[in-house]
């Protein structure tokens, strides 16, 4: 263990990045992020690693998009050489620049794959959040990138089967990873009394059905069909509210009010993000459901989560929820509230039930998912790149 904390990763991230995964990559090396300033400081990341006091180094770089790949090469080709490991966020335009750079300078780079890049970009065509040709030119390009990226890069972490499935088909070494996991000793069961304190603690309702939604609001995920589908439930009888955590809380207040769903200041709540480490899991815990719909979707580790605290799911039969869910939770097909509210309804009607098949979920993902488990395999994997180079 010594040996691998002294090994020196570079963690090369492109856009926003979790806490979570950050904490936990310091644990098992000498961690130093070169991130873009802007994303690091709104995204709340530069807070949270103060707060924790985390053992790392920070290299910020400063301007937009095009000004952080210019600037961000331009540090990569200067210093590069001083590490022993290149971890690149995601397969694109920042995996790119590592891999230029760990050419040049002899270092192995390990490429981080945690969602799906081509089906997600696709999801904004489907929006109509760009057009045709944007569209085809946008796919080729981020198929340029895996192809490149696969072949420069030593290797590819994918997070979970799904993406792991995808990756193999740009990366000829690919591992399947766990991302930052779940911490299955704070996301766990409550029982009936513990969850009514919690509902009273966190100003929850406490004689309601409470759905969770706990993810943003971006153009691959389908808040839509979660509203739509409460709404439905609630035309059949059910007394649900549904509460929105996420840094995109006041688009989604909107959204319910763009749909003209019923009466949605009864039952549609949100509240900004809260603390992924020390407070999400009381709300999940406290939760009667938790709905995920995605357009697609590359693992789900709100899904993971909730399971891991016998909290019954929603979710949609797409992607990395479709792989990973089938058993444990209650997938729907893609778009389709009615079959949503059927099956929320369900839920309500047999909770004893529900709460069985989501604690078979909770063995699941204390068995493949948990935290300690995650930042142990990507330990061994660093250290099995490190030995491959010092073969060569």
């Amino acid at each position: 263990m010594n040996e691998l904390a002294r090994r020196r990763v570079l963690f090369v991230v492109e856009g926003y990045t979790d806490i979570r995964f950050v904490s936990g990559l310091s644990t098992i090396c000498e961690l130093t992020m070169l991130v873009p300033a802007r994303e690091y400081r709104a995204s709340g990341l530069a807070n949270r690693v103060s707060e924790l006091n985390l053992p790392l180094r920070v290299v910020e770089i400063a301007g937009g998009r095009r000004a952080f790949q210019l600037c961000s090469l331009r540090w990569l080709w200067r210093y590069a050489g001083g590490f022993d490991l290149i971890l690149a966020q995601e397969a694109l335009r920042g995996a790119l620049n590592a891999n230029i750079a760990g050419t040049r300078w002899g270092v192995p780079v390990v490429v981080y794959m945690a969602i799906a890049p081509v089906e997600y970009y696709r999801c904004r065509r489907e929006r109509g959040q760009i057009g045709p040709l944007k569209a085809l030119a946008g796919e080729w390009l981020i198929r340029s990138l895996l192809m490149l990226n696969g072949r420069l890069a030593t290797r590819c972490v994918a997070m979970g089967p799904y993406l792991q499935l995808l990756a193999s088909r740009y990366f000829a070494r690919t591992e399947r990873g766990l991302y930052y996991g779940v911490d299955t000793k704070r996301f766990r069961p409550a029982q009936a009394v513990e969850r009514q304190a919690l509902r009273v603690q966190l100003g929850l309702p406490e004689d309601r059905f409470v759905v969770l939604l706990s993810s943003r609001i971006s153009h691959e995920k389908d808040p839509e069909t979660v509203l739509r589908a409460v709404a439905l439930a609630r035309a059949r009888g059910l007394d649900a509210v549904l509460l929105n955590l996420g840094g995109g809380w006041s688009e989604f207040l909107a959204l319910a009010q763009k749909l003209e769903v019923p009466h949605p200041d009864d039952w549609v709540f949100a509240r900004p993000a809260v603390h992924p480490m020390t407070e999400v899991f009381q709300y999940v815990r406290a939760a009667d459901a938790l709905a995920q719909a995605s357009l697609a979707e590359g693992s789900g580790a709100a899904a993971l989560e909730a399971l891991a605290c016998g909290t019954p799911v929603v979710a949609t039969a797409v992607g990395g929820l479709a792989m990973q869910l089938k058993g444990y939770a209650r997938l729907v097909p893609r778009r389709d509230a009615a079959a949503m509210a059927e099956e929320l309804h369900w839920i309500a009607a047999n909770p004893a039930l529900a709460r069985d098949q989501a604690l078979r979920g909770r063995d699941y993902v204390v068995s493949e998912w948990d935290r300690a488990k995650a930042f142990a395999d990507l330990r061994q994997i660093f250290a099995a790149v490190a030995a491959e180079r010092g073969l060569r």
